[in-house]
């Protein structure tokens, strides 16, 4: 009879997968022994792996570049990478390894993109997308880059204001290469039809005409294209995208100077080991309807813009807690409780249901249980109880003689900006530690810590005792 927690896996998934492997019963990650990282660190610990930041953005570029060599396609393809999703400076480091474009979204990314070339991690004539709405300040700092003459900037212009605060604050010597955002209809999930930002579909030519056109000082050099559910292989994508060609076509006819095609959103990332995308199926149908675009209105084709986030550093971020206790709430709800909290350390499976890959860390040869998962704080929604693949969680069972560890993948985008890295958390739960792991020119794995877990002096501080 097979009622081991492997045999579960092994039932279910093909096992083991390209991250995931054993060794014994303890778990691997990009053949990391992560029973080690917990002996030396303890829990509960967040993670980044760097390696796979530049893995992931050589496989997009391999994607496309092989996309364009079958296809023909006469354009250039460029990565931008979209800092939201994780500011930190080993990030981007590790980033900027892979001759990327930035893309950023606020005026305090600009601070980072001066700090960067500061200290010459990004390479003069480099491309930086400015996204986003624009307050003043962050129409100053972008009006500042611009002026620096270092940079490639494309400020993407929300509305035509933007557009005259940009011309206030940079150099009327200067002519400005602006981005025009597409306001897309949304999925029929979300409860408004039209996204806030950009500009509607039918606006844009006229709005070029009325206001941009005749101006000397402005080039309009891109067409930004993003939906809110990423690229996706459904009907809603593939509508949307050939709205947004149309308007490319019929904007390229009167806009000589634009010559860049931005498709924005992002690729999925593996969130179960079910997972099942076709990234290389995907890049070549979206550049054949670009290349069929082009040709039936007889225009050059673009350069093509991506704004891969979630994508870049989302498999590179992982989470490991240990099971502290358990407890039988009914005759059928066994509770293991956590030491730590999923709102405020994984806060998108408490504000939009989000589920990650999660695998014991050890105990993978014992038998195993359904329980559910529960975080530290005093909040009712502070819990785990599905997985992406299933409607329950199963993990080897809970025993008080024998510790068991589980960890949480595929973490890295969002979870510490949205969290509030560094500052208070509900129920003052303190900010776990958080280590990088890297591989040396031999393949050597190193660690070293980037921020210890915080203390209660750190949060007497924040709270003004």
């Amino acid at each position: 009879m097979r009622t081991k927690y492997i045999d579960l896996i092994e039932q279910t998934f093909d096992f083991p997968q390209n991250e995931f492997s054993l060794e014994e019963d303890r778990l691997l990650f990009h053949g990391i022994d992560l029973m080690k990282i917990i002996e030396e660190y303890g829990t509960p610990i967040k993670f980044n792996y760097l390696p796979q930041i530049s893995n992931n953005i050589q496989r997009a570029k391999g994607w496309f570049r092989e996309a364009i060599n079958n296809l023909g396609y006469t354009g250039k393809y460029k990565y931008a990478y979209c800092t939201k999703s994780s500011h930190f400076s080993y990030i981007l480091n590790e980033v900027l390894k892979n001759d990327v474009e930035i893309e950023t979204s606020s005026a305090f990314d600009i601070d980072i993109v001066q700090e960067l070339m500061r200290t010459e991690k990004l390479a003069p004539g480099k491309t930086i997308i400015c996204n986003g709405y624009k307050p003043q300040n962050y129409i100053d700092k972008i009006g500042e880059l611009i002026n620096s003459g270092e940079l490639d900037v494309i400020p993407v212009v929300d509305n035509i204001e933007e557009m005259e605060q940009l011309l206030a604050v940079v150099d009327e010597k200067i002519t400005i290469n602006i981005g025009i955002r597409i306001a897309s209809e949304e999925d029929p999930k979300f409860e408004f039809y039209t996204s806030r930002l950009g500009i509607r579909y039918r606006d844009i030519v006229p709005v070029y005409k009325s206001f941009l056109k005749d101006n000397p000082r402005v080039k309009v050099k891109m067409l930004h294209f993003f939906i809110n559910t990423g690229i996706s292989d459904n009907a809603y994508y593939w509508n949307e995208l050939t709205k947004c060609l149309r308007v490319y076509s019929d904007l390229k006819l009167i806009c000589d100077d634009l010559t860049s095609l931005n498709i924005g959103g992002g690729f999925p990332i593996k969130k179960s080991l079910a997972f099942d995308y076709d990234y290389s199926y995907m890049v070549h149908e979206i550049l054949m309807q670009i290349k069929k675009m082009c040709s039936e209105s007889k225009i050059p084709e673009p350069t093509i813009f991506t704004e891969f986030g979630s994508f870049t550093v989302g498999e590179s971020g992982g989470a490991i807690f240990k099971v502290i206790h358990q407890k039988q709430q009914n005759d059928r709800e066994n509770w293991n409780m956590i030491d730590s909290s999923f709102m405020t350390n994984l806060p998108d499976t408490w504000a939009i249901n989000q589920r990650f890959i999660m695998l014991p860390v050890n105990k993978w040869q014992e038998n195993y249980e359904r329980v559910l998962l529960g975080g530290l704080t005093c909040d009712s929604d502070d819990y785990y109880n599905s997985e992406q693949h299933s409607n329950a969680i199963y993990l080897p069972k809970f025993d008080k003689t024998k510790p068991l560890y589980i960890g949480f993948f595929n973490t890295g985008a969002y979870q510490e900006t949205i969290g509030g890295f560094g500052g208070l958390k509900h129920c003052l739960i303190p900010e776990p530690k958080h280590i990088i792991i890297k591989r040396d020119e031999e393949g050597k794995v190193t660690t070293e810590v980037f921020s210890n877990e915080q203390t209660a002096s750190d949060y007497l501080k924040i709270l003004g005792y």
